[in-house]
């Protein structure tokens, strides 16, 4: 039976908590943590994520996935974001941080669980969060394997440029229309400083190459949102990794914002198989 715990508060000093969702199976031991990070302008329940934790938990793993502590979203309010002054002061070291607070809670919160083992910890992110568990994966020997799907290969490629920068710099802000809430999200320019002062570690490309743990790669041919070249040029960096090209997916595997069916798309689907497999196939060395 399929054991679900919704919406634990990490309280930290002098940070913004960050809210928490774990799924595990009561009756299994030692089911290896999976550990899921959402992209940009994302959310931890959006569209069909809570299915996909319910099925991979169902496999045998401990699902944990979490909101970004900057994405936008609350403690009261965790779908959608009512806090755009957070989105706006975001950044890539933020996530990083907020995983490894993650990580940290999870060691403490399960150090003597028997259903949960520590020593198998598997990071999957989507789109921006592919590029966020790539580089933690890199730096963080707890991680034992890796997994992006329809992840970012470049941050630095994302930011304006030229004129669009100056004019940026100058405001000190530039906004991104939410085509589904029809808000102005806004970036403040601190954004691409902190990119600017963390360049080298937040370069996908070092990362991926320099990974020495098992890597799996999963995008769709039809992404309008982040190019399938990118997915290539992962796998290049890395002739360790192992890439799936699931076949008439989109940058969601064709599904949406909310997600009413109890049923997943099969493209989705066909990135559950794909992962499970790789989670649970022989040992992450």
């Amino acid at each position: 039976m399929t054991k679900t715990l919704k919406n634990i508060i990490l309280n930290r000093a002098h940070k913004k908590p960050i809210l928490i969702d774990v799924f595990y199976t009561n009756d299994i031991q030692n089911q290896p943590i999976v550990l899921f990070c959402h992209g940009y302008k994302g959310f931890k329940d959006w569209g069909p994520w809570n299915l996909m934790a319910e099925k991979i938990a169902k496999a045998g793993c401990c699902f944990i996935k979490f909101n970004f502590s900057h994405n936008g979203g609350t403690v009261e309010e965790p779908i959608d974001f009512p806090d755009l002054g957070a989105f706006g002061n975001n950044n890539y070291s933020k996530e990083l941080d907020d995983l490894n607070d993650v990580l940290n809670w999870i060691e403490a919160e399960y150090k003597d669980h028997k259903q949960i083992n520590l020593n198998q910890i598997v990071l999957i992110g989507h789109s921006r969060g592919g590029g966020i568990v790539t580089i933690k994966a890199e730096e963080d020997q707890r991680i034992t394997k890796v997994i992006s799907i329809a992840g970012v290969s470049d941050y630095g490629n994302r930011f304006p440029k030229g004129e669009a920068l100056e004019q940026w710099k100058k405001v000190g802000v530039y906004h991104v229309l939410n085509g589904r809430t029809k808000q102005n999200m806004p970036h403040y320019y601190q954004y691409y400083e902190d990119f600017k002062k963390n360049e080298e570690r937040l370069t996908i490309s070092r990362a991926t190459s320099n990974l020495k743990i098992p890597h799996l790669i999963i995008h769709g041919d039809n992404d309008n949102a982040v190019d399938i070249k990118e997915a290539y040029a992962l796998s290049k960096w890395n002739s360790n990794a192992h890439l799936k090209i699931i076949k008439g997916a989109d940058h969601v595997f064709n599904t949406k914002h909310p997600w009413t069916s109890n049923k997943l798309s099969p493209e989705l689907e066909l990135v559950i198989e794909s992962a499970t497999n790789f989670i649970k196939e022989g040992p992450s060395s």
